[in-house]
């Protein structure tokens, strides 16, 4: 046997075990790597708010404090106003339950010349085998529910620390990283941090626009229909149809159409359809357009990247893909090398030619065809040379 076969088994399983290691630290891993890159782009989003009230004088641990604390008293000001109104409504549509139910029955007698009862029906439904099947399977999630809240409360303390370290520690986690670089790698990184936060900062304010141009849009149909409490409900329709991928709009509706059915069971009808179209609307049309502007980049481009973010990390890939793309696009345009484009009117798509660049294609044909009619012969017939 070789002296050196021995050694490299020992050499090839090593490496081997290091990459199951691996692998396996990684997806035990993979949800706080989730989270810390969430923080890294929150902390990308308010490093302008920051940056400015950090140049004005104040501390950057303080700024990033007053930042978070702004945006912790919206959020739970918005949530304690949207719970009340719930509340409320879901306490007049218990209590009106009944005059519902009864209109109900009264309709299906009348259509199908039936004799039903609002007792009947009760007794019926409080009798059947599928109701007390979910009264025991609610009773025994109640655990498994609390704890994915508690789970959920934990994942938000997370982003929140990783993000407040972020922003507050920009300066020196940017010395930190440069510090182990070249210089002129240190002017890529930092140009990348640089253009990182401003295509995060677009990709927020293209969003905030969105939300903007969803709740007015929700807020006129829910005053047509009469709705109580549109104003909260439609900015409750812009922020999560906007700030939650790929269900948010659907989420969102779901609370509108609620509050509809109270008032008219064909009002919940109207809402959802109008849901639906807008739905169709903002992913075609509103949201490439204000994507490609904000963040400069081509509409499909902006659609595919959300396809991709969601297929590769679900929602948080929808959320970030955008930035991310943009990001990565913007920076590898300093290394393409860029030409001047040939005035072609196939360029534009025109594949008709002018008249003269055709009777110049056709001009040597015929002077071959004249050339060989006068060396013809009289007759008829060619010349020996032709």
């Amino acid at each position: 046997m070789p002296r050196w076969l021995p050694r490299a088994i020992a050499l090839a399983l090593a490496l081997y075990a290091c990459f199951q290691l691996g692998v396996w630290a990684f997806h035990q891993l993979i949800g706080l790597l989730l989270n810390i890159l969430i923080a890294f782009f929150l902390a990308l989003a308010i490093e302008p708010a920051v940056g400015r009230m950090a140049a004005r004088g104040m501390r950057r641990g303080v700024a990033t404090f007053l930042v978070f604390f702004g945006i912790l008293i919206s959020v739970v000001g918005f949530v304690v106003m949207l719970g009340s109104m719930l509340a409320d409504q879901i306490v007049a549509m218990v209590e009106e339950f009944p005059k519902y139910l009864d209109s109900l029955i009264n309709w299906i007698n009348s259509t199908f010349k039936t004799e039903l009862s609002r007792v009947e029906v009760q007794d019926s439904v409080l009798k059947s085998d599928w109701l007390q099947q979910y009264v025991q399977n609610s009773a025994s999630g109640v655990l498994d529910v609390s704890a994915t809240v508690l789970g959920g409360l934990f994942k938000l303390l997370t982003i929140f620390l990783f993000s407040f370290y972020f922003a507050a520690d920009g300066p020196r986690l940017r010395r930190a990283l440069c510090s182990v670089l070249p210089p002129a790698k240190q002017a890529e990184v930092l140009r990348a941090w640089e253009i990182a936060v401003d295509k995060t900062g677009g990709y927020l304010y293209s969003r905030g626009l969105m939300a903007l141009i969803s709740g007015t849009a929700h807020f006129i149909l829910l005053e047509i229909l009469g709705v109580p409490y549109a104003p909260a409900l439609a900015i409750w329709v812009g922020l999560v149809s906007q700030f939650i991928p790929t269900i948010g709009t659907y989420l969102a509706g779901a609370l509108p159409m609620l509050l509809a059915f109270t008032v008219n069971p064909w009002y919940a009808v109207w809402v959802l359809g109008f849901v639906v179209v807008y739905q169709q609307f903002e992913n075609y049309v509103l949201q490439p357009k204000l994507t490609s502007k904000t963040v400069d980049i081509h509409p499909a481009v902006a659609f595919g990247s959300v396809i991709a973010g969601t297929a590769l990390m679900g929602a948080v890939g929808a959320l970030i893909a955008i930035p991310a793309v943009a990001t990565l696009q913007a920076f590898l345009g300093a290394y393409v090398k860029r030409y001047t484009v040939a005035d072609d009117a196939r360029v534009q798509g025109h594949r008709r030619r002018r008249r003269g660049q055709m009777l110049q294609r056709f001009r040597p044909i015929t002077a071959v065809r004249r050339q060989r009619s006068d060396t013809a012969e009289p007759g008829g017939g060619l010349s020996t040379a032709d």
